[in-house]
């Protein structure tokens, strides 16, 4: 072995090197986050895709999990936010259920599709918190740093959020 082969060897990973890594291995935990956030598979991959691509130069001690996914819930916050200009836009008034696709409702069996359509009326705090917990099993201190709130306002939010999908569910959830 020469120098440069034993430097190379020694050397921090590389940005890009760390970056695949963790798109082989979240990207479709970070998928699944973000269709529970807006609605459809196809949406919910171009945020992903879109977010690795923004990360690429990153250093690589900035590039983790929970930043990753942060990302991805902020991307999916601004995939919101456009839909109901738009919708706005072009109606005239404001709509704030997310489309299917044809594919994503044919997937979804009945009760699943039931609890996506309950889920996707709460507001968009309630919705996220719950996602958070349920889907991703973060702890409240988890959620409460990627949202950007405290603790207590996290388990307020989560039980407000429970509370209003039994209601709307009829006792079934």
């Amino acid at each position: 072995m020469n120098h440069e082969t034993v430097a190379r060897a020694s050397a921090p990973p590389r940005a890009d090197a760390v970056l695949a890594s963790l798109y082989g291995e979240y990207r479709l935990a970070l998928v699944r986050l973000a269709m529970l956030l807006v609605g459809d598979r196809e949406s919910a991959e171009d945020i992903v895709q879109d977010v690795f691509s923004r990360l690429h130069g990153k250093r690589p001690e900035t590039l983790t999990p929970a930043y990753i996914r942060v990302c991805v819930l902020n991307a999916s916050r601004s995939v919101l936010r456009r839909r109901r200009v738009a919708t706005k836009a072009a109606l005239g008034r404001t709509a704030d259920e997310p489309v299917d696709s044809a594919e994503t409702a044919a997937l979804l069996g009945e009760s699943r599709q039931e609890m996506l359509t309950a889920l996707s009326r709460l507001p968009r705090r309630q919705r996220e918190a719950l996602v958070l917990r349920y889907y991703l099993d973060l702890s409240d201190a988890d959620i409460a740093r990627a949202t950007r709130v405290r603790e207590s306002t996290v388990r307020s939010t989560v039980s407000r959020a429970l509370d209003r999908l039994q209601r709307e569910l009829g006792g079934k959830a």
